[in-house]
């Protein structure tokens, strides 16, 4: 039985193709340029060397049908034909107030998920035609949603309503959303596992730092606060998003420069953040290298992301109202970037955190979680590799079979103490090969059978 996942932005379409009975992924990659000129695919199969091959994908029906050819390929694909496949599952990133938990997508669904594209207006229509394709590829499947914003919708009222006017909220659903809850919901389970509690008494704070960034306050294994906000704008300073100002920037400059609200728009969230402090990079990597060049800009923008990332955690500590059991840090630039994760935990040790920096320097794979505090740490600090796709198979598995529930009231395979990743353990050998020293910084998690 294979379980599909889809994963649908405005110009690409990643995937990964999970076998369920063997607990294994046998295939992922992603189509790029999608609506553009010069698409193409790029497709990891176990086993096999990358293929890639150029096509024109004008709409995502076509990209979702280069998908599954590719899939179905005899030399390249991973599958004999279409049946094998049971669930699609597929990722939205906004489910407005409206869903607590995935669900199997109906025309009902998917027209509340328009209802709210105005609250995503970026990834909601390119969510949506990706569902819509598959549907007419794989019609007798189940598909399913698995919203970004599900995972938040435990959040208190005087955490997610703004101070503007209440009716607002009743008449235009303005409210704190919040978003990479997949990712939140992984890495906060895991954190359970790793320190040997119940989700229930586990309390955490997560960093997830990429591209786009958030923060989630973990409450007794629930989401008590987040970064984010109506739209994902809010919070962080990230790639090319502004995060956190005051709204009456928008009009200073509307006035001052003449701009008009899409001009604002895209000023906010595609030419600020890191790319609007350097003027040139939006990506960590080149920042760091203008960093050693001597670039002052450069310097400042990195400044201002790990501030950024401190003053949350210490309002998160506020709100917990006691000492986190740990600070987790996954993502891309959160799991790769020692000297962010560095540059975050500089000056808390008085609450606490206490950065180990031989251990940190090492913690650098996607194939393990690691513990970089020092010993004596009150809280300690993890790096956990984090696993959206998975959630989103799991999900889609048991919608079909229909024994899912909130997550609070269902269990994941990831949350038993011998999980075990496959894929991840198998890259992890060939990490310790080339760096020995990376297993003396592996987490011990509790109950793991020898």
């Amino acid at each position: 039985m294979v379980i599909l996942t889809l994963n649908c932005g405005s110009s690409s379409a990643k995937y990964q193709v999970f076998d369920w009975d063997n607990k294994d992924v046998i295939a992922s990659g992603v189509v790029e340029r999608v609506t553009q000129e010069g698409g193409s695919i790029t497709h990891i199969a176990k086993g096999k060397s990358e293929y890639t091959q150029k096509h024109e994908c004008p709409n995502h029906t076509i990209a979702v049908e280069l998908i599954i050819r590719t899939l179905t390929d005899p030399e390249v694909g991973v599958i004999k034909d279409m049946n094998v496949i049971k669930a699609v599952g597929h990722r939205v990133l906004h489910g407005g107030n409206k869903f607590t938990k995935s669900a199997i997508v109906t025309p009902a669904v998917l027209d509340t998920f328009r209802e709210v594209q105005d609250l995503g207006p970026l990834h909601n229509p390119a969510n949506i035609m990706g569902i819509e394709a598959a549907q007419k590829v794989l019609p007798k499947v189940p598909h399913c949603a698995i919203m970004d914003t599900a995972w938040h919708q435990t959040m208190p009222d005087s955490s997610f309503i703004y101070a503007v006017p209440y009716e607002w909220y009743e008449q235009y659903a303005v409210r704190r959303y919040g978003f990479h809850g997949t990712s939140f919901l992984y890495t906060a389970k895991r954190s359970s596992v790793i320190l040997g509690k119940k989700p229930s008494d586990t309390n955490v704070i997560i960093a997830h730092i990429g591209n786009g960034a958030s923060m989630c306050c973990v409450k007794n294994g629930q989401c008590y606060d987040t970064s984010m906000g109506i739209t994902p704008l809010e919070g962080l300073v990230m790639g090319t998003r502004s995060g956190d100002c005051d709204p009456a920037l928008a009009f200073y400059m509307m006035r001052k420069a003449n701009m008009s609200v899409q001009d604002i728009d895209t000023a906010l969230n595609k030419k600020s953040g890191l790319l609007g402090i350097t003027g040139k990079y939006a990506d960590r990597r080149d920042v760091t290298k203008a960093m050693e060049v001597g670039d002052k800009r450069a310097e400042l923008a990195f400044k201002i992301e790990t501030y950024r990332l401190r003053k949350y955690i210490g309002s998160y500590i506020a709100a917990l109202g006691t000492t986190p059991d740990a600070l987790v840090f996954t993502a891309g630039v959160g799991e790769f970037h020692a000297g962010v994760r560095e540059g975050v935990c500089s000056g808390l040790e008085h609450l606490g955190i206490k950065l180990d920096k031989a251990k940190n320097a090492l913690a650098r794979t996607r194939n393990a979680e690691t513990c970089i505090s020092t010993d004596d740490s009150p809280i300690k600090i993890f790096v956990i590799p984090t696993d959206e796709e998975l959630v989103m198979t799991e999900d889609a598995y048991a919608l079909m079979k229909g024994t899912y529930d909130v997550h609070t009231k269902f269990t994941y395979s990831f949350q038993s103490p011998d999980y075990v990743n496959k894929g991840r353990a198998e890259g992890l050998k060939r990490d310790i090969e080339k760096n020995p020293a990376l297993a003396d910084i592996l987490v011990k998690i509790p109950g793991r059978a020898n």
